[in-house]
Parts: structure tokens; C-alpha cells; sequence
């Protein structure tokens, strides 16, 4: 009998499971010579294979997917999948009905299978997967933003509509992000003060900024953390929250991951010269 694996399952062994916003990421391990019979998902959901080899039949079609291999999967999809060798992993973003909802009017790629090798499609994925492994307070809004852009990359490889000209929106944005970097924004909000779709947002500022919006409010609240490390005596602590970072150990690691240093090494280094 053809089962049906409900929502925000996998086969395999999940070993990192995350959710945001309704958006479904976990990290699969596939063993050895794994058999995984006919079957369907209640989501849609897009991978990316970070390891191993593996053969889908899907109907009349069949796929070998390896490593840096991103497929799309549309909900209701139904297929088999045999892993070759010593087996592998994967990384699954599986997408709710509500928010693919949302998406479908810009980007309407998860309505259809469809397999990317290489190019922006797989480097967003794999930043996408790094960020999964992270655990600062601006990973929701990186995450959020980089399933945005994966998709809408994806869509424009089929559809093709690059913008060329900076909008008119992006300066107020850039500006609204210096103003409330602090706060845990989403990208509903933002777009909302913009006047715009959350995948158009996401979209075009990185490619007029050059990075995600997540990515964007990070750099602010570590330049400003810095400012107030060189400036003032403030606590550690007390920098950490005005900056917008949950906690010192958060602030601590991705200061030291952005600098090589740790902030009270930095605040020494910089008050010796």
C-alpha cells in the first residue's frame, strides 16, 4: 500500500530538525543499500544531497542525484528512492500549504519536480544548510530569507526576470534595518513597510546588497556591538542585548566567528593601541 508520510517527515534518521515559521528543515541519514519503496509527502518540499548517491523512479522518470544535487518535490508527488553504496545525507526544507500559498504568484516552482546541479540555486541551498547548523538569534531571518530566494532563483532559471535598477524601496529598508536591527524582524514586516511580496524582498536585496537581509541586520549588530566595545565600559552582557543578540554566549560566538576574536579580546586589542 502507498504511504503517505505526514507532514515534516523523512525517511532516514533525522538528526537535526528545525522549524520557522511553519518551515520545515531537517537533516536526514540514509544507510547503506537503502531500499525506500514507492511513496508520497503531504508537502511540498525541496533537498539538497550533502552526501552519497541515490536513484529516484518517479513514474516514467528516473534521477541519479549526489552531493550539491537540489530537487524540488511538490506535494503528492510519488516516487521511490534507492541509495547506493555506504548511503548519505540530506537536507530537507519542506514548505507548508499556507506559506507555498503565499509564494505561488511569484514563485510557483514547487508546483512541479525539477532538478538543479549547479549555479546560485545550489550555492543558496548550501548557505541555506550552513545556517541550519547555526544557532545565533538572526538564523530565523537568514533562513527565512534564503528558502525565499531558492525558490525564486529557481523560478527565474525557468521564467527569466532579472531587475537591474536599484527600487525605489531598498534605500527605506536599508534605513528601517539601521533603525531596528535590535528587534527580530521577519520579512513579513519589512516587506509590509516596503509594500512589497516577502520573495520580492528577498530576491532583489541580495542582489543589489550582495547578501540576505539576515546577513544584513548580523553585520549591523556586530558593527554596533564594536562601536560600544571601543566607546564605552558597557558590560559584555549589556552590549549583547542592545545589540539584539539573545545572550553573551550567542553575541560571543559570532563575534569571534565574524572577527577571530572574542569581544573582550577586542576591546583589549583595540584600547592598547
Amino acid at each position: 500500500m502507498l504511504r503517505k508520510l505526514p507532514a515534516g517527515s523523512f525517511y532516514g534518521k533525522t538528526t537535526l530538525r528545525r522549524e520557522i515559521a511553519g518551515v520545515v528543515f531537517a537533516e536526514s541519514v540514509y544507510r547503506k543499500e537503502l531500499c525506500i519503496p514507492k511513496h508520497e509527502h503531504a508537502n511540498a518540499f525541496f533537498n539538497l544531497v550533502l552526501e552519497g548517491t541515490y536513484t529516484e523512479v518517479c513514474g516514467t522518470r528516473t534521477r541519479i542525484r549526489g552531493p550539491s544535487t537540489l530537487a524540488l518535490h511538490p506535494s503528492g508527488e510519488v516516487h521511490a528512492d534507492h541509495w547506493d553504496g555506504l548511503g548519505g545525507r540530506v537536507f530537507h526544507v519542506e514548505i507548508p500549504p499556507a506559506r507555498l500559498e503565499q509564494v505561488r504568484a511569484y514563485s510557483p516552482i514547487l508546483d512541479s519536480p525539477g532538478d538543479f546541479h549547479s549555479g546560485l540555486p545550489i550555492w543558496l541551498a548550501t548557505r541555506l544548510y550552513q545556517e541550519h547548523l547555526r544557532t545565533d538569534g538572526v538564523s530565523p531571518l537568514v533562513m527565512e530569507g534564503l528558502v525565499l530566494e531558492v525558490l525564486a532563483e529557481c523560478s527565474r532559471r525557468r521564467m527569466g526576470d532579472p531587475e537591474r535598477k536599484p527600487p525605489r524601496w531598498l534605500q527605506p529598508v536599508r534605513e528601517l534595518l539601521q533603525d531596528r536591527f535590535a528587534e527580530n524582524l521577519t520579512h513579513e514586516v519589512v516587506a509590509a513597510a516596503a509594500g512589497i511580496h516577502p520573495v520580492h524582498l528577498a530576491r532583489v536585496f541580495r542582489q543589489h546588497c550582495g547578501c540576505t537581509l539576515g546577513d544584513y541586520v548580523r553585520k549591523l549588530r556586530l558593527d554596533f556591538a564594536a562601536r560600544q566595545l571601543i566607546t564605552s565600559d558597557e558590560p559584555l552582557a549589556g552590549i549583547a542585548l542592545a545589540a539584539g543578540f539573545s545572550d553573551q554566549s550567542h553575541f560571543t560566538r559570532t563575534f569571534k566567528r565574524q572577527t577571530g576574536m572574542t569581544p573582550a579580546a577586542f576591546r583589549r586589542y583595540c584600547r592598547s593601541r
